[in-house]
């Protein structure tokens, strides 16, 4: 791995892991446009490690308090871990089940394009809504794990966009939106990397030690700037500012696709 491909690939993985605008789809485009792309399942679960370490350096103390409320037997600990249990099983199912048919699952850039546009829609609808609820019903942390589960199989649906989207409709109060789908966040992806962690064979020197730090640098540090960014936003009410993005690139990936045949 070059240098400026590690740059790409921890810039990337670190900004669009959070913001509402599909990781996924976005590495699948670099991939295909540029010809980067993680060489390795190494680096992969390198990358996801970065941005697991930057939602916990944010969450970490809020983390703490839920499980230590939980091992005490306080009741509004012991239910706020149960609906985020709730709303990992169906992603949770489908990345241990079916975690080869997802990682092959429609790369076409057509497809991708028409999921970007998708998430615009997502995100448009959320303008004007301000819930006041601190943490969801039963019913909407199943509503916002079938959200996550979706975004798991479908590239260019991103999964930070369809959670905090669900929870919105769901009538949560906007900082407990994004705190919930970013506790939502820590065993989705530290699931993957365990996942992926299973194949990974261990060859720094093959990958380049620099290029690597870089990469794993860059994507701790964009990942902490997006999670602060987006929960800014959605304190403004301003999530729906997203969408003119997600038509945009939704729209060049499409057209790229077609001029390239």
């Amino acid at each position: 791995m070059t240098l400026w491909q590690g740059i790409l690939l921890g810039l990337v993985q670190g900004l669009t892991e959070f913001l509402p605008v599909s990781s996924s789809g976005h590495l699948r485009v670099l991939e295909v446009v540029t010809g980067v792309r993680a060489p390795g399942v190494f680096v992969e679960v390198a990358l996801h490690v970065a941005t697991l370490a930057a939602v916990l350096v944010v969450y970490g103390r809020r983390l703490v308090q839920l499980l230590a409320g939980a091992i005490r037997g306080q009741p509004a600990e012991l239910r706020l871990l149960g609906l985020l249990a709730l709303a990992t099983a169906p992603a949770g199912v489908i990345g241990v089940l079916f975690h080869r048919q997802v990682e092959e699952a429609a790369t076409s850039l057509v497809y991708i394009g028409l999921a970007f546009i998708v998430t615009g829609f997502m995100n448009w609808s959320t303008r004007g809504r301000s819930g006041v609820k601190r943490e969801p019903s039963v019913p909407v942390a199943a509503g916002i794990g079938g959200a996550q589960a979706v975004a798991a199989v479908v590239r260019g649906i991103s999964r930070s966009g369809s959670t905090v989207c669900a929870a919105l409709w769901g009538g949560l109060d906007p900082v407990a939106a994004a705190e919930f789908s970013f506790l939502l966040s820590i065993p989705v992806i530290g699931g993957a990397a365990l996942v992926e962690g299973r194949h990974a064979g261990v060859n720094i020197a093959s990958v380049g030690a620099v290029p690597l730090a870089v990469s794993f640098a860059l994507a701790f540090v964009a990942g902490l700037w997006s999670i602060r960014f987006l929960v800014a936003l959605l304190k403004r009410g301003r999530f729906y500012e997203f969408a003119p993005y997600n038509w945009a690139i939704g729209v060049l990936t499409i057209a790229y696709a077609l001029w390239h045949g």
